[in-house]
């Protein structure tokens, strides 16, 4: 999520809102003749939804104290597949999508109504922070910019399930769309700027995840996590950090049309890798964050009240935390946040305004 929008769920974070109706990635039972076999929830995605959470909100934490290495370091390791990774996932549980009334449903209940009471909430909190009142709809502020996506991802669902090369098209978009100046607006930039991510889990089957499950893979998932890690090390003090919100062209970047089409092309394997890489490597059991991962929206939509604050005080700039111990010190107090804000009981206080029930809104499907 941008730095330049911070007062980016999701959301990728849902991290952004990544919808928690989920099918499992296992094979289902049977089922009887008297009723079908309830489906048992898979832990899997839900334990690579709170990482992906927990790792939103310490991006964003780290913002004030990029100026150090270490810091900025890690910032680029997360920023290259934590949003990546939300928006494939997001894909991934939009394959049957239209095929609900209920999930159709939610494209009211689950963003738009919830876009607009955040984007009034934190207009709110910055003008009683001593900022000038600011409240633009069409333009989403900081966080909100994953829910207008992935509306628009998922509206666009349709057209990539009847093409027969959905990924190959989307990656050329992807790459083409650097040589507009796709304004921010409706979030246009990080729908073309994520697409690519969106359509590969969109094609993606449980059976590609079970493949991510060998022994071999995990190994070499490792060294991969490793090689980016020293990487964003070397990197960290001269590396840009606009390629990493997948938004800018290359006119914003200063970059030649062949220099851009390589740094899109090189990025876009480089967090594919890394995306793969995490999949592979997070927990496939019941762990006990499997449920605080049911509830990423409201640590999505919510973490970044404290977050605001604490940047607006100051408490994020004191001299100790631009560094190695800063840097733990942070993600450390931001992991504890997310498991807060993922808690059942955050859910049952502003659940009323983050997933409202309006049921009153749509029409009785027919009998027939």
């Amino acid at each position: 999520m941008p730095v330049d929008a911070q007062p980016g769920g999701a959301a990728p974070g849902e991290a952004g809102r990544v919808a928690t109706e989920e099918r499992p990635l296992t094979q289902a039972e049977p089922k009887t003749e008297a009723e079908p076999a309830k489906r048992k929830r898979d832990p899997f995605l839900d334990n690579v939804k709170f990482v992906l959470i927990a790792l939103v909100v310490v991006g964003h934490s780290l913002v004030p104290t990029l100026s150090a290495d270490s810091s900025r370091a890690l910032y680029v390791f997360i920023y290259t597949f934590h949003m990546p990774l939300f928006v494939l996932i997001s894909g991934y549980l939009s394959r049957n999508f239209w095929n609900s009334n209920a999930k159709t449903n939610k494209l009211v209940d689950t963003f738009l109504v919830p876009y607009v009471i955040v984007e009034v909430g934190y207009a709110a909190l910055r003008f009683s922070l001593g900022q000038k009142w600011s409240l633009t709809i069409i333009d989403p502020a900081w966080l909100n910019w994953y829910l207008l996506a992935l509306l628009f991802w998922r509206l666009s669902t349709p057209v990539w399930k009847r093409m027969k090369y959905p990924v190959p098209v989307a990656i050329a978009i992807y790459l083409f769309a650097g040589f507009s100046q796709i304004s921010g607006d409706f979030s246009m930039d990080r729908f073309f700027g994520l697409l690519p991510f969106f359509v590969i889990g969109l094609v993606m089957q449980p059976e590609h995840f079970e493949l991510l499950n060998r022994r071999w893979i995990k190994i070499v998932s490792v060294f991969t996590v490793i090689g980016a890690a020293a990487v964003a090390i070397y990197i960290a003090p001269r590396a840009p950090l606009d390629p990493f919100y997948f938004k800018h062209s290359f006119q914003d970047m200063d970059l030649s049309w062949y220099m851009g089409l390589g740094l899109r092309t090189g990025l876009l394997v480089c967090s594919l890798a890394m995306c793969f890489a995490v999949l592979a490597l997070v927990p496939r059991s019941e762990t006990w964050f499997s449920d605080l991962g049911t509830r990423t929206l409201y640590c999505y939509l919510l973490h970044g009240i404290p977050v605001l604050i604490a940047k607006e005080m100051g408490w994020l700039e004191f001299p100790w935390l631009h560094g190695p111990l800063g840097v733990l010190a942070i993600s450390s107090s931001c992991f504890a946040l997310a498991i807060i804000l993922c808690l059942p009981e955050t859910r049952t206080v502003f659940k009323w305004v983050l997933e409202p029930r309006l049921v009153w809104l749509y029409r009785r499907p027919s009998r027939s």
